[in-house]
């Protein structure tokens, strides 16, 4: 009895002496935590929600992608070859503007410190022909952000298309010895502005046409002969 009683004992001790041996030579790597189905049936946690001021960053880039888009349609309506072609090119443009626009407020209800979302949504107001409420759209980004160039210079694109010279004119001083890129881009639009009303005044006499048509040409002979801010921090004296 007592022999019986060993052999057991051995045997146990035997096995229990094993089995760390075991678990080594398996491989000893750890197993993620077996899953259990749920008793209750309940569903996954639902993620997070979004901050105000995530999704209204989200509403932006969908935003942009709207205006992109209507920018390209703008530019094939540019290049076609006929007529009807163009008018439904513009067409499919000002709808993409338009989705733009609804993105573009939906941003700024929800985060209403958001000047870039105000300065987009003022830019396709305007290529919408809507200059008042693109006015609004930029003089809110710039109470948001003073010196935000683009809200700047698009603004001064908006006062153009108005015929407010002497506002446009304050935009481009502002912007050249500060932004020298947009205060180009708003030269470029002067140009094209004397352009069109040297041909057609408009509600303009002749002579403020020619007046101001001096003055920007005054302004692109100065800004051939001043470099910018760029220039002079690249520049190797």
């Amino acid at each position: 009895m007592e022999n019986k009683m060993l052999r057991f004992m051995l045997c146990v001790g035997l096995g229990c002496a094993l089995l760390p041996a075991v678990a080594w030579a398996s491989g000893g790597s750890s197993l993620p935590p077996p899953s259990f189905p749920s008793s209750s049936g309940s569903n996954p946690p639902e993620p997070p929600r979004k901050s105000p001021a995530e999704e209204a960053i989200e509403h932006y880039n969908a935003g942009i992608q709207h205006r992109d888009k209507a920018l390209r349609l703008q530019k094939e309506a540019a290049e076609a070859a006929t007529e009807k072609d163009r008018g439904k090119l513009e067409n499919k443009s000002r709808k993409e503007f338009e989705r733009a626009i609804s993105e573009y407020r939906q941003a700024t209800q929800l985060n209403t410190s958001f000047y870039q979302a105000f300065s987009d949504l003022g830019y396709c107001l305007r290529k919408t022909e809507d200059y008042t409420g693109a006015l609004e759209a930029y003089n809110r980004a710039l109470s948001l952000a003073a010196a935000y160039s683009p809200a700047i210079e698009y603004r001064a694109e908006a006062y153009l298309a108005l015929d407010q010279l002497e506002d446009a004119k304050k935009a481009y001083l502002q912007l050249f010895p500060n932004d020298r890129s947009h205060a180009d881009e708003l030269l470029t639009a002067m140009k094209g502005w004397v352009a069109k009303r040297q041909g057609d005044p408009g509600k303009l006499t002749p002579e403020m046409v020619q007046s101001f048509s001096t003055w920007v040409q005054e302004r692109e002979e100065l800004a051939k002969q001043t470099p910018s801010v760029s220039e002079l921090r690249t520049r190797k004296w």
